[in-house]
């Protein structure tokens, strides 16, 4: 647990050119603290202690304006930055060193049960304000603008933009 706390911390301050010392992101940085409660809440939930998971997560939604549902499946090294407004639903699955700005939304466009939102893959950025809606794939290495909404799956390494959101060619490396 400690280790991963210590990968988290070390993310922000290599990614993040505001974050001073892992000691100004461990106590000031709201995306840290709902990365941490999550990991709690997803254990919770694994074991089937749903009501207590859930509970918890609306506490750490209450105190850092990040909602991310117990059964969502956070990778290593995520970076929320302004995290304000962020949203991940419960199916969705988010790879390691992804970057969510404030105001992203991972989520549904269906009832049905089973998987109904994305699976954002290792290295992606999604910009301020973006929608990525329903059971589609963000590939490995692509950026989505901000405000952009994503209803269908991004090819790895490809930049997406607008609404509804389309290729605007391969991210620079």
């Amino acid at each position: 647990m400690f280790k991963r706390l210590a990968e988290d911390l070390q993310a922000v301050v290599e990614r993040d050119p505001a974050a001073r010392s892992k000691l100004e992101v461990l106590i000031c940085y709201p995306g840290v603290h709902a990365v941490m409660i999550h990991r709690l809440t997803h254990a919770l939930w694994r074991r089937g202690w749903l009501v207590s998971a859930r509970f918890l997560s609306q506490f750490g939604r209450w105190l850092t304006g990040i909602e991310i549902h117990p059964g969502a499946q956070l990778g290593r090294r995520l970076l929320i930055d302004h995290g304000m407004g962020v949203v991940i639903g419960e199916t969705a699955v988010v790879g390691d060193n992804v970057t969510l700005y404030q105001q992203v939304t991972l989520g549904g466009v269906s009832l049905d049960p089973g998987k109904r939102h994305p699976t954002v893959e290792d290295d992606v950025v999604i910009g301020a304000g973006a929608a990525v809606l329903g059971p589609l794939t963000v590939g490995k290495g692509a950026r989505v603008g901000s405000n952009a909404v994503v209803l269908k799956d991004v090819l790895p390494g490809t930049t997406v933009v607008g609404i509804p959101a389309r290729p605007i060619g391969p991210q620079a490396v």
